[in-house]
């Protein structure tokens, strides 16, 4: 059955949804997006996705398409016209459509998308097993708290660690771990400190990541913001990633090395759960 999809103030099918050719996110990547879990009908962290939203489109210049209002009732309305029970939705904002120049108008017009994705998103298999990472340079440009559609080299990292066998990347810099190739790191120490980078430019600014976070210390968890190194990584008790569309997912190995006992480790599954209690009394 086809989706409806939002474009630009019309529902269209999916299959009668056109951006145009001249659309600076199909020539420049000008574009940023969000990704919205819906467990249950309702949306979960809407506010703090609404809330980057708004910091990426004005970290481009970019203007916010529609109201406040209106964005968060155009989300429950195409959960509403797709019947989504579960998975995602999303958003994509671009700068607009003109004539191809690096320099762009000041007064575009901004093209917003909005899809959804039918997911099980309670139901992922890899929380009981863990997911293995490769190692892989960084590679990305530098402003990563920009939620971009910048995302070839993301996706080519990803290739990478599915060529070798593995879920997914450490991306590193300089010797020291940045991201995963869509989410946020996280390691855990055999003293149980939660360790992970503290916000800059060199990592996307993790709406699961803050509320994991926030959690953890709520729940007697040590935090501990800094920069880790892949040996720390492969030496910790656990490791894990955190992400819109995974939550809370343990890391059992890092280049074929075991984390920890090379499987879920107690702390991360108690991040799980918890954060899975709170987000789910907290929907939307």
């Amino acid at each position: 059955m086809s989706r409806i999809v939002y474009l630009n103030g019309a529902w269209l099918e999916e299959t009668e949804a056109k951006v145009s050719v001249f659309d600076r996110g199909f020539l420049f990547a000008d574009a940023i997006y969000e990704v919205t879990a819906v467990i249950g009908g309702k949306l979960i962290e809407y506010a703090g996705h609404a809330a980057r939203l708004k910091r990426s489109l004005s970290a481009l210049g970019i203007p916010q398409p529609v109201s406040d209002e209106a964005l968060l009732a155009l989300h429950r309305e195409i959960v509403a016209r797709n019947g989504l029970a579960e998975g995602l939705i999303y958003l994509q904002v671009s700068r607009g459509a003109e004539d191809r120049d690096f320099v762009f108008s000041g007064d575009l017009a901004p093209t917003l998308v909005m899809f959804t994705q039918a997911k099980a998103v309670l139901g992922n298999p890899k929380w009981q097993t863990g997911i293995s990472v490769i190692t892989w340079p960084e590679g990305r440009w530098v402003n990563r708290q920009v939620k971009t559609v910048q995302l070839l080299y993301s996706s080519l990292a990803k290739m990478e660690a599915k060529k070798a066998g593995a879920d997914d990347v450490f991306l590193v810099e300089d010797g020291l771990v940045t991201e995963a190739s869509s989410a946020n790191a996280h390691i855990v120490t055999k003293e149980g400190v939660l360790v992970t980078r503290p916000l800059s430019n060199a990592l996307l600014h993790g709406i699961t990541r803050g509320s994991v976070l926030d959690l953890a210390a709520r729940a007697g968890v040590p935090v501990e913001e800094r920069a880790f190194s892949v040996q720390e990584a492969q030496d910790a008790a656990e490791a894990f990633i955190t992400s819109a569309s995974a939550f809370v997912m343990p890391v059992v190995s890092i280049d074929g090395r075991p984390v920890g006992e090379g499987r879920p480790g107690q702390v991360s599954r108690r991040l799980l759960d918890i954060y899975i209690e709170d987000r789910l009394a907290s929907a939307i």
